[in-house]
């Protein structure tokens, strides 16, 4: 006798409301998938799977509020057996690899077809990962390079590298630290040449690292 699966609980997170209404439509009820809730928002988000204990959530990586990576992060440090999905228009390495370090654990990019989308959160479901395996590598290599350069920062480009590594953007760390947007500029231009790297995805690798 055939056993009946367990439905998979799916958070849908995306600032666009006609996007959630779409993912909802193709989704729920299909193939045992069960969209328990969706949200617009970082805290949003943050919020729905406190409340709703999803199995997965689908992420997209621009939110009104935050980053992705950022809510991310968050999920996970609350609830580390949650399992992400970025789906986003971003297939730039630096997205990419930020999901990577924030513990995704797959990044699919928003003109998949349905039926592979839906694969895609099964396998999630079952246990696998559905990053590019090369990325993946690079993230992974990235962090073990980190090295005592990083001491060289100051106390300033220390706090925006610690707001890069939670995926804020040029403009938020200003609001954040409460300085032009030409300052913060100045602040990563210095960290990058300090740091012999080139990427906002390689300064996140090396706090991590550090933190780790």
């Amino acid at each position: 006798m055939l056993v009946a699966r367990e439905p998979i609980h799916l958070l849908l997170v995306d600032d666009h409301e006609v996007v959630r209404v779409g993912l909802r439509t193709v989704l729920h009820n299909n193939q045992g998938i069960t969209v328990v809730g969706e949200a617009g928002s970082k805290a949003g988000a943050v919020r729905a799977v406190k409340r709703l204990k999803p199995d997965i959530v689908l992420m997209d990586v621009r939110l009104p509020d935050g980053s992705g990576v950022e809510a991310t992060r968050d999920i996970l440090a609350e609830h580390p057996t949650t399992r992400i999905i970025f789906l986003t228009s971003y297939a730039d390495d630096d997205s990419v690899l930020a999901a990577v370090l924030a513990g995704a654990h797959g990044y699919v990019i928003k003109n998949i077809d349905s039926d592979l989308l839906i694969q895609s959160i099964r396998a999630v479901s079952n246990g696998q990962s559905i990053l590019n395996p090369a990325l993946t590598q690079r993230a992974l290599d990235w962090i073990k390079a980190g090295t005592v350069r990083v001491q060289s920062l100051s106390p300033q480009e220390e706090r925006v590298l610690a707001l890069v590594a939670e995926g804020l953007t040029n403009k938020e760390i200003a609001t954040t630290m409460q300085l032009s947007d030409k300052t913060v500029k100045n602040y990563l231009a210095n960290m990058f040449q300090k740091l012999h790297i080139s990427r906002r995805a390689q300064a996140a690798a090396l706090f991590v690292k550090r933190q780790g």
